[in-house]
Order: structure tokens, then sequence, then C-alpha cells
């Protein structure tokens, strides 16, 4: 029996010390499309992970080092709701964008401070927030009132 548990015991000092030595992980989504229609008509394509269970929409864009000029993460909510975001654990500083039902930015949050607990809120009922790389939005000319297109809010 004393030897079990020491086995058991040093299993666990083990996981543990792989866990310590790793860190926290992110957790990757498969990527979907997505577009954003400027109001000049301009379409910009993205390949974003989207984030729909509870564990997904906790972690977020958590412990990436870098966001591609492509990518992000778009929070799938289910329904309207308020939406209200936070920078921690976030290493990158990142444009986050509050969008509707109907796919048109709501809000628009830019240039985030990297591990903020300061509440980044929707001031309004959204359907998604997507997450993309700081500068994006100024980068593309991306503005509320612009149209977000993906499945999640109706056609395509």
């Amino acid at each position: 029996m004393v030897k079990r548990r020491t086995i058991l015991f040093a299993s666990l000092s083990a996981a543990k010390s792989v866990l310590a030595q790793s860190g926290p992980q992110p957790i990757i989504t498969p990527l979907e499309e997505l577009a954003i229609v400027t109001r000049d008509g301009r379409r910009h394509l993205f390949r974003v992970e989207v984030a729909r269970t509870p564990e997904q929409q906790t972690v977020g864009l958590m412990f990436r080092d870098h966001v591609p000029e492509d990518g992000g993460m778009l929070f799938d909510w289910g329904s309207p709701r308020e939406s209200s975001m936070w920078m921690k654990n976030t290493l990158v500083s990142l444009d986050m964008l509050f969008i509707t039902a109907d796919g048109r930015i709501h809000r628009i949050a830019e240039r985030t401070i990297p591990h903020s607990l300061a509440p980044i809120a929707s001031r309004g009922p959204v359907r998604a927030t997507l997450e993309l790389a700081a500068g994006t939005v100024e980068r593309l000319g991306i503005r509320v009132g612009d149209r977000v297109e993906h499945p999640i809010f109706g056609g395509r």
C-alpha cells in the first residue's frame, strides 16, 4: 500500500511539474471563414476560430503571443445579450468588434491593453464579439455599421 501511494504521489508530482514548465495552453478551434464588408463595398476575408463553448469563451485568445493579420476569434453568444470582455492573460493587444444578430458592427474597441482587467462592454445586446489583431480596424477602415458575414448571422 505504501509503495502504491508513493508511485501515485510521484506521478502527480511529475504531472504538476510538466504543467508548471509548459504553462497554460490556449484552446485552438478549427478555422472558419468570415468576411467584413465595409461601407465602401470592400470585402475583407478572415480565417477565425469560433468560440462556442463556455470553456472556449473563457480562454479565448489568452496565452497567444501572436494573432495573424487575417485571423482572430469569433465569440458566438448564441443569442443577443450584453457582452463584456477583458484582457486577463492576453499577451497581445486586440481590436474587439461587437456584432448584432443581423451582422452589423455595433461597437468597436481598438487596441485593447494586454493583461488589463478593465471590462470592455458591448453597450447593448450583441450576438457575437470578434477579436482581431490590434490595428486591423484602422488598417482596413472598419467602422460601426459595417457588416460581418458568417453563418451565425444568416445568409452565406
